[in-house]
């Protein structure tokens, strides 16, 4: 006999083609729902059921007397699916019209056309994801390179919510011991060790911590790091720019002034996808649209990870370069790196510039010191470390951590101060709350709509 399981939303048998748009080799329609089998049982040439549980099946797709396909139907029975409800996949030719007409079919015989992200909203529903699970299908899908896919495919795994359900977890013994004391609290007992809850609290804090600072990083691999690329006019912007990416995406001319308008590329190194913003070279001019292209150049580099700053060593001395990087206003979070280019003209000259991280020197005419800069880049970004640790992705989850981090805060302040037990609990109880909204343990109907409606329909 095969085992009940809650239906999830609705309750209806749900259908949709989960590969891409358009026509192909194969396409993939999938219905799941407690009458899964009986609906794709009408339209099949065979009948489907419990017994061809993990089995796939070979048969036609007819449409009253008329064939209309032959393929194969993957049966998946419930609660051993991927949304814990019974589940049928159609592999069939990829034509187009008979992708349409088997969805058409399906609605006939009563299914529903799913909405977007509705199968894996279901597989949360049904307790085979939690939320931050759920929520790494879809940037397992949207993943463009290798940095983006492991750290999905982690997040998929469950380490990062095993995690956070260690910290609530250790963090529920001592909510329970405190709402013990409430209800003793005309007897002005103390159940929970103050001492050792400090500890803990202490302990918790520095992980909530390191996670929320780990989204920087994290966010930098998944959507790509920004690189500003910044400098006079004719120091090599845009020749560094060519040999970055690997192409002839900027013009180079030894005429100053050439690039007027902000120019991005992207190239992936070790896995990482990195966006290279080359600008306007900066410097006073009363043109009004070089100008403009200045402007936009500090904008970007406001916005980005990194600025290279590129000095051109057959021309630059220390003392100059010193002034222009003071005169740069430049956040002191950006990660400021000077490039001293052409010193295959010139040796670049010696002594630290304050304010910046480091200094390289390349000839980007010839590409001597091109893989130093993206060693650094990669060093400078902490993506090897990440590869190794925890890493969070998704701002859903940063900020829940970072409000997690204040009540922390609170709930020290107050053990610090001996602050009522009660007072105490509040914010106990408003840190696990924050902390079980990243894994779904609370949740609103109103954040799963918002979550699941970014999936692609079919997943």
């Amino acid at each position: 006999m095969k085992n009940s399981i809650p239906q999830a939303l609705d309750g209806s048998t749900i259908c949709a083609i989960s590969t891409a748009t358009g026509s192909g080799g194969i396409a993939v329609v999938r219905v799941s729902g407690s009458d899964a089998l009986t609906v794709s049982s009408s339209i099949f040439s065979k009948k489907l059921g419990i017994e061809h549980d993990r089995g796939v099946v070979l048969g036609r797709i007819i449409d009253g007397e008329s064939i209309l396909d032959e393929g194969l139907a993957l049966v998946l029975c419930g609660p051993g699916s991927y949304t814990g409800e019974d589940t049928v996949e159609f592999n069939i030719h990829g034509s187009a019209f008979i992708q349409g007409e088997i969805i058409r079919l399906l609605i006939l015989a009563g299914c529903r056309l799913a909405g977007p992200g509705e199968f894996t909203q279901r597989a949360f529903l049904n307790g085979k994801l939690d939320l931050a699970q759920a929520e790494a299908v879809a940037d397992l899908i949207a993943a463009e390179h290798s940095g983006a896919h492991r750290l999905a495919v982690e997040q998929l795994r469950g380490n990062f919510s095993r995690e956070i359900g260690e910290l609530r977890e250790s963090l529920i013994e001592f909510a329970g011991l405190l709402e013990l004391e409430l209800d003793f609290s005309e007897e002005d007992v103390e159940f929970a060790d103050r001492t050792r809850f400090l500890e803990l609290i202490e302990k918790l804090l520095g992980s909530v911590t390191s996670l929320a600072d780990s989204f920087r990083a994290g966010n930098a691999i998944k959507s790509g790091v920004p690189i500003a690329i910044l400098g006079a006019p004719n120091a090599g912007k845009s020749t560094l720019l060519n040999e970055l990416v690997g192409d002839e995406r900027a013009i180079v001319s030894d005429i100053a002034g050439t690039t007027r308008d902000v120019i991005e590329d992207t190239c992936i190194i070790d896995g990482v996808l990195f966006r290279f913003i080359d600008t306007a070279g900066i410097r006073e001019t009363s043109d009004i649209i070089e100008n403009e292209g200045i402007k936009r150049a500090f904008e970007k580099a406001a916005s980005a990870h990194t600025v290279l700053y590129i000095l051109d060593s057959s021309e630059e001395d220390l003392i100059s370069a010193r002034s222009k990087i003071s005169s740069l206003d430049i956040s002191e979070e950006i990660n400021l790196v000077v490039i001293w280019n052409k010193c295959d003209l010139k040796s670049a000259p010696l002594g630290e510039i304050e304010g910046c991280s480091n200094s390289l020197s390349i000839s980007a005419s010839s590409g001597d010191g091109i893989d130093a800069i993206k060693n650094l880049l990669i060093e400078s970004h902490g993506i090897k470390e990440s590869a190794s640790s925890l890493v969070v992705t998704n701002a859903r989850h940063f900020e829940a951590l970072v409000n997690a981090k204040k009540s922390l805060e609170s709930v020290k302040i107050g053990l610090d101060g001996d602050t009522s037990s009660d007072l105490v609990a509040i914010d106990v109880r408003q840190t696990l709350h924050h902390l079980g909204s990243i894994i779904g343990a609370v949740h609103a109907d109103d954040i799963l709509g918002h979550i699941f409606s970014h999936f692609c329909i079919g997943k």
